[in-house]
């Protein structure tokens, strides 16, 4: 049995410091308008997208627009709000546009890699914007570096946009198959073009992207344009209609014409990322007919079925374990109550300056309501245990509020496997789940008790069938593609 010492040596410096990033992160988040109207601007329509799925990304944001077989880009580094305002939304003239929200996994954290990524060459211009990884971006970029294409950035999204560009001259339809048939790995993808706005889906569909429209007046009088989005609550917040999900190897073509539709891929098994019911996407969101926010309040039932414990409350660490706790005080019959209350405008690259306000750093993220917890046996639903630190953090300020015990349960299992289609996870050797038992890790963390949802448990959440099958990749290692970097048995 390891020490509880022993465990805590696990956290770097980085860890220390940085207690609010103890969480996986998502790539990016993609948008795209086309409206019928060429003038209409949608970039400021593209703008508020974004800040809807400014949960996918904090690093970067960018938008790019066409005006009369132009594209022009404004990009930088922050948040939607600090990169772009009134004026430099104005500046991005024309009636189609594709944005980008970023969050670094596959590249650095530098603006050469803020998205969208614009190629001009002899026959037109082109903006992507990716979420997601591509598991050959180096043998492509390879191929594409001995051909004389160069590169301004590290990011394996640039690779696609070069390779678009490559197969051009052969025609929009055949260089997007070209392109899309020869990349693997993950992505969802909105291209703009001098004339076009396209979307494209990763075969196995493991990160989401959807469609919507928008009307002029009521429903009955037109469609005024087209929206892809990586969440539908993007297009909730610009006053689009949800239409339906991009399938799994589709690409959708949207010009002023028409849209059209084709696979690029033969039938392959689903496997959407589980994390973005657990953690990701906003629990107003609807992915592949799933319904986020009921999938957590299920989770949180099923963990009351598989593994409750007497207890005066049930407390969700904000925000994504809140429906979750709602749903185990339900089916437990548990008091649900808001324990822990958590600030909104602390940014993940916080730094404590000093060993004295490291100790106390959880506080600025979370504060727990004394009142509610103190004398009570408190049950903590959170999403998922990554490193540790912040789930030994609130265990030690819930404590320190009176709260009698302190009972952890997790809506995911447990985090064993690094990710390889586009969340940002720490090597194996930092997972606190890898290696370390149930009893080994509830020690360390200075809890009661500590469960978390089976697998079984998590994918019956998810309403999983053979229609609706899922990665489980982080939690058990099996991935619906063939992955290669960190090995097996790091």
């Amino acid at each position: 049995m390891k020490s509880s010492i022993e465990l805590v040596d696990k956290m770097t410096a980085y860890e220390v410091c940085c207690p609010e990033d103890d969480k996986l992160h998502e790539e990016c988040g993609v948008f795209g308008v086309f409206l019928s109207d060429p003038q209409r601007d949608a970039a400021s329509l593209t703008y508020y997208g974004l800040l809807s799925l400014q949960h996918r990304g904090q690093e970067s944001a960018g938008i790019a627009a066409v005006h009369e077989k132009t594209i022009e880009c404004r990009k930088g580094m922050g948040l939607v709000g600090d990169v772009f305002n009134p004026d430099t939304v104005a500046q991005l003239k024309g009636p189609a546009a594709v944005g980008h929200v970023r969050y670094s996994t596959a590249g650095g954290s530098c603006v050469e890699n803020a998205q969208p990524f614009v190629s001009r060459f002899k026959l037109g211009s082109i903006a992507v914007a990716h979420n997601g990884t591509l598991t050959n971006a180096d043998v492509v970029r390879e191929l594409l570096e001995d051909a004389g294409i160069g590169f301004t950035s590290s990011s394996d999204s640039e690779v696609i946009v070069n390779l678009i560009a490559k197969n051009y001259k052969k025609g929009l339809e055949k260089a997007l198959t070209d392109t899309i048939k020869f990349i693997k790995g993950s992505y969802a993808l909105v291209v703009l073009t001098d004339d076009a706005l396209v979307g494209a889906r990763d075969p196995n569909g493991i990160r989401p992207l959807c469609l919507g429209k928008l009307t002029e007046g009521s429903k009955s009088e037109g469609t005024a344009g087209w929206i892809l989005a990586s969440e539908s609550c993007a297009i909730d917040a610009v006053g689009g209609e949800f239409v339906r999900d991009i399938e799994p190897g589709e690409v959708i073509i949207i010009n002023n014409e028409e849209v059209l539709s084709f696979s690029f891929s033969e039938k392959t098994r689903r496997a959407v990322c589980s994390f973005e019911y657990v953690y990701f996407a906003r629990p107003d969101s609807i992915i592949d007919k799933v319904d986020v926010y009921g999938s957590r309040i299920r989770a949180g039932e099923i963990l009351g079925r598989e593994s409750a414990v007497s207890a005066d409350l049930v407390i969700g660490v904000p925000d994504s374990g809140v429906p979750a706790a709602i749903g185990y005080g339900r089916a437990t019959g548990t008091l649900f109550g808001l324990g822990i209350v958590k600030s909104k405008y602390v940014g993940r690259t916080f730094i404590a300056p000093d060993q004295a306000m490291r100790e106390k750093a959880v506080s600025v993220k979370h504060n727990v309501i004394d009142r509610e917890v103190r004398g009570k046996r408190v049950v903590v639903i959170d999403d998922s245990i990554v490193r540790g630190t912040t789930s030994r953090r609130l265990v030690s300020i819930l404590r320190n509020a009176g709260a009698k015990e302190v009972h952890i349960r997790i809506c995911s299992p447990p985090v064993r496997f690094p990710c390889y289609f586009g969340i940002d996870t720490p090597h194996r050797k930092d997972l606190i789940s890898n290696g370390n038992s149930v009893p080994e890790l509830c020690k360390s963390l200075g809890a009661d008790s500590l469960a978390f949802i089976s697998v079984e448990g998590l994918l019956e959440s998810l309403d999983a069938d053979e229609e609706h099958s899922y990665c489980l990749g982080c939690f058990t290692g099996e991935y619906p593609i063939p992955v290669s970097g960190e090995t097996r048995g790091e």
